[in-house]
């Protein structure tokens, strides 16, 4: 009876030695295929980069030669970027404002014509 129980218990790691070995040779396959599909991704976002820093080039000459001030363009962008938040809240009080002296001179005009 000892050596039945003893013998279930080693089968039962064996098993489990069986299926943690598989389980671990399929996590070795999908960490390749993970390094594969970095390193391919690396190379496609380096190709990426290159074509965007030749774009980049051709149209700052194209800019050049049509007598825009690239750095001063992007500048302008870069603020407007930054300060996205400001410039919709003075649109908003400068249309305000603008509504309030509207209404102001047409009571003005209408109140001396009268």
């Amino acid at each position: 009876m000892g050596l039945g129980g003893a013998t279930k218990k080693l089968q039962k790691v064996a098993d489990m030695g069986e299926e943690l070995y598989a389980r671990m040779n399929e996590l070795r396959e999908q960490i390749v295929e993970v390094r594969e599909t970095v390193q391919d991704t690396h190379e496609r976002v380096a190709a990426l980069e290159n074509k965007v820093d030749q774009q980049a080039a051709l149209l700052e000459a194209i800019a050049e030669s049509e007598g825009v001030d690239v750095d001063e363009l992007l500048t302008e962008v870069a603020i407007e970027e930054a300060e996205p938040a400001i410039t919709e809240a003075e649109g908003d009080d400068t249309a305000a404002v603008s509504d309030a002296e509207s209404t102001d001179d047409g009571e003005t005009k209408t109140g001396s014509g009268e």
